[in-house]
């Protein structure tokens, strides 16, 4: 059978209207296919990977442009990729048209495209905008859709809106019709610069259009609404989405999400994650650090902490990124626990994660927020070796390390150093600023750095405000108070209510109550809602001035208005209670602070032991030692940590209580828990050892207490001589007095006092004038009880042998400190069993009468009421006359 021959273009499946006509292709398809290559540096040890294109090449352009690529010897057989790298390593002042113009494949309009998608890539708007504009002056050019799209998103990236806009309106000059990807770059265009209407506005254009909106439309507008904090029109955007029958994916969701965030709607964005969770669609690593960071701003951190490890347990199919590992240093930076902060940091480094300068800003914010300014500088310093260059939050950070720190000078140092950088301090450096001068109570420079914030353009706000009221209360400057109020008022800054509780607090902390109740009342009237912390400068406030009742006053506005009450606050109101007039006391009073004790424990507010310390105190006021002990029982079995305080409150119960023993048993449980002895505790120590007559004790505990004599309060010192002396041991007590003057520790009447009366109850008269004399000579005056007392002993006890030696240094040490004259009728007075209608030692009457008997009748008086005292009375009634 004869083989009948075919052309080659003919092929029998082929239908037979159909005609065949146009060029092969040449291999057009194989020159734009994406070919991976990959450089090696064994040197460095490094390799790079890049996707290269070669494009419409010399064989491939029209025989009408062949001789005059052959002919011209300038002319390049470059590939795309190689054209744009010789065009990035161009300045944009340089020739890029000359480069451009040796290159052959300009004359292939194919190649037009890709080189402005591979241009567009890179990223870089001078060199995309001269290459764009050298193309639209070549005679082969013709305007497409696609490249205006993709010089559209490159505008959009960089934030250039208006340029953006303008390609857009161009592309419709050279009558390219925007498709669908037009309008959504433009979209996401509006969206990044939070022009969220114009975005509204060009999604109607679209409809008008005729262009159906794509799912990413849709986004592309959320996103809009949402990071402008609009989440109400985000969510009406979502709805209008699923009602055109365009369902939302998974970006769609975070885009939601992310509305919540950026419109501080926490709470609504977690309920929103629940439901999210019913879908099919499963969530994503940007989807976790959402809920990460609004749980973490919620306070919620252990559920946080709980996500954070089911994604690093691959429980939640997707792994923390370099943001999840933020949030977590953030996280645990707010919760206080610094150590945590370097452990995630370190993690990021240990799995091989790159750090930003996000995420050492977090790191060094940890550490400024604690004060802990050589650890800050150490992370500011690995930011510049990491070949980051640090920001306004880093320098702000440093600052706030050192302002913290105590460090204010350095601070100030930290702030050049931004501006010798080229780096414009915001509004947060000054605020730090002002607060690293105002808490180190340099408010004249704090000031200073106000004026100065406001002559570099930068209007000071509230926390600025703030800043300064809180700095006047630590410097004691009430007048600034008045003066930063109403330059607030000059601003046209409103008070809130941060501002209002610095200025109520530095009123009450220079004791200006007035002023501070009259603030109060102002903000009030104002509408301005008082929180917690106006309550509690103003309950303590009152307390600290023993303005008791309006304490509890504002407390019952505080109940009123629903404001969570703190321990603080209810530790105060205890203690207002507890202060009141024992008769009040009696009355009621003690059961008004054990109903706010109760009512504490049944709002689920836990006292602490300052609160039960009041609560103590309370009892001792009211003189109730069985419930002290009681209460005592309660912290054990909760578990109260005791202190100095609440164990000196709980020994002067016992000691009342009758039961010192129990005194010294807790003396040896703050022994082993390693609780200090303050004075009050050794006092209460000392009077059950007195009352329990454990002299033994009362030994060990001088032996304690005296390394630190000098320190030691002299009611301390008067209780210890009291008991030595009570106890009999006498030569004790004066070594211990001496040793008490050796430390030049103090001394009082009291102290010659206990001393004097306890050396002539065993006899001891001789010593008794020499510490006479040592009182004397110490300037302290005698009082007519210790004459009388020696003088009764002189008479009495000393006989006949002693008493006229006794009786002579009574009137040498007497008489030669000047005794006056009222001191002297007082002891005629007693002696002679004279009666004054007052209670007065002496009066006008009593001294009329004395003085108008004449000399003789007193010496006669003397004789025989005073026998033992007359030659002291005979010295001082020469000088009557």
């Amino acid at each position: 059978m004869a083989t009948v021959s075919r052309p080659p273009f003919f092929n029998p499946t082929r239908p037979k209207n159909q005609i065949v006509c146009g060029k092969p292709n040449n291999g057009d398809s194989s020159a734009f296919q994406e070919k991976k290559q990959v450089s090696v540096d064994y040197d460095h040890g490094t390799h790079h990977v890049s996707t290269r294109i070669t494009g419409l090449t010399k064989q491939h352009i029209p025989k009408r442009h062949r001789l005059r690529v052959e002919t011209e010897r300038f002319q390049k057989d470059w590939a795309v990729s190689d054209v744009v790298d010789r065009l990035y390593k161009l300045r944009h002042w340089e020739d890029i048209e000359g480069l451009l113009n040796q290159w052959v494949g300009r004359f292939a309009r194919k190649n037009f495209p890709v080189l402005i998608k591979e241009m567009t890539e890179r990223g870089s708007v001078e060199h995309c905008v001269r290459v764009f504009g050298w193309m639209k002056n070549q005679k082969n050019y013709c305007a497409r859709t696609d490249m205006y799209n993709m010089m559209i998103r490159l505008h959009a990236r960089h934030n250039l809106v208006d340029k953006a806009r303008g390609l857009f309106f161009e592309m419709q000059e050279w009558r390219c019709k925007p498709d669908a990807e037009s309008y959504n770059a433009l979209i996401n265009a509006h969206g990044r610069a939070g022009q969220w209407r114009w975005a509204m506005n060009l999604m109607d254009d679209m409809l008008r259009a005729a262009i159906p909106p794509s799912r990413s439309t849709y986004n592309n507008l959320i996103n809009a609404c949402g990071s402008s904090g609009n989440w109400r029109e985000a969510l009406k955007v979502c709805k209008k989405m699923t009602d055109n029958g365009v369902g939302p994916d998974l970006v769609t969701h975070n885009i939601v999400l992310s509305a919540y965030k950026t419109g501080a709607q926490y709470s609504k964005a977690l309920s929103y994650f629940e439901l999210m969770k019913g879908t099919n669609i499963r969530p994503d690593t940007t989807t976790l650090n959402i809920v990460i960071y609004c749980l973490v701003k919620l306070g919620q951190y252990g559920k946080a902490i709980d996500i954070f490890s089911s994604m690093r347990d691959k429980r939640a199919e997707c792994r923390p990124d370099i943001v999840t590992f933020t949030s977590i240093i953030h996280l645990y930076s707010m919760s206080g626990q610094i150590e945590n902060c370097t452990a995630v940091f370190s993690t990021i480094l240990a799995e091989g994660l790159k750090p930003n300068i996000v995420s050492y800003n977090a790191l060094l914010g940890a550490y400024a927020s604690h004060g802990m300014s050589e650890e800050a500088l150490s992370v500011f310093n690995e930011i510049k070796k990491s070949s980051f260059r640090p920001d306004v939050v880093s320098y702000t950070s440093l600052l706030n390390s050192y302002g913290r720190s105590q460090q204010p000078q350095k601070a100030r140092a930290v702030f050049d150093m931004m501006k010798r950088n080229n780096l414009k301090p915001n509004l947060v450096s000054y605020n730090a600023l002002i607060n690293a001068y105002g808490s180190n109570g340099l408010l004249a420079e704090a000031v200073e750095v106000l004026r100065e914030m406001e002559r570099d353009g930068i209007h000071p706000n509230i926390v600025s405000i703030c800043t300064l009221l809180a700095a006047c209360g630590q410097c004691g400057q009430k007048v600034k108070i008045d003066a930063v109020l109403s330059a607030a008022k000059l601003r046209g800054i409103e008070l809130n209510t941060i501002a209002y509780n610095s200025a109520i607090g530095s009123y009450m902390n220079l004791g200006e109550h007035e002023k501070a109740i009259n603030l109060y009342q102002s903000m009030r009237k104002k509408k301005v809602k008082p929180d917690s912390v106006t309550y509690t400068v103003l309950i303590s406030g009152c307390c600290k001035i023993s303005k008791h009742s309006e304490a509890i006053t504002f407390f019952d506005e505080m109940v009123d208005l629903k404001i969570p009450v703190s321990k603080e606050v209810y530790s105060s109101v205890i203690s207002a209670y507890s202060k009141m007039a024992s008769f009040s006391l009696a009355k009621g009073q003690l059961t008004e602070a054990e109903s706010i004790f109760n009512l504490m424990k049944t709002a689920g507010c836990a006292p602490d032991v300052v609160t039960y310390t009041t609560m103590l105190h309370a009892y001792s006021a009211a003189e109730n030692w069985e419930k002290a002990c009681v209460l005592f029982q309660e912290m054990e079995t909760n578990g109260i940590q005791l202190d100095v305080i609440a164990c000196s409150a709980l020994m002067r119960a016992f000691n009342k209580g009758g039961d010192p023993s129990r005194v010294l048993i807790l003396a040896e449980i703050m022994r082993e828990k390693e609780i200090p002895f303050s004075d009050a505790i050794f006092f209460e120590m000392v009077s059950a050892c007195s009352l329990l007559q454990d002299w033994r004790t009362t030994m060990e505990l001088i032996k304690l207490i005296e390394p630190s004599l000098p320190g030691v309060s002299i009611g301390l010192v008067n209780q210890l001589l009291r008991i030595l002396g009570r106890s009999g041991k006498n030569e004790t007590m004066m070594k211990l007095f001496y040793k008490i003057v050796a430390s030049s520790g103090d001394i009082n009447f009291d102290t010659y006092s206990i001393l004097l009366k306890n050396l002539l109850s065993v006899g001891n008269w001789r010593k008794y004038f020499e510490v006479l004399q040592w009182m004397v000579d110490a300037g302290i005056r005698p009082s007519s009880q210790m004459y009388l007392d020696i003088s009764s002993f002189a008479h009495k006890s000393a006989g006949a042998e002693y008493a006229t030696l006794i009786k002579e240094r009574i009137v040498e040490i007497f008489g030669g400190i000047g005794v006056p004259f009222g001191m002297w009728l007082e002891l005629l007075k007693r002696k002679s069993g004279y009666q004054d209608s007052t209670s007065e030692p002496c009066n006008t009457h009593s001294t009329s009468s004395l003085i108008s008997r004449t000399k003789e009748e007193n010496h006669r008086l003397l004789e025989s009421t005073m026998a033992g005292t007359y030659a002291v009375a005979e010295y001082h009634l020469q000088h009557i006359g």
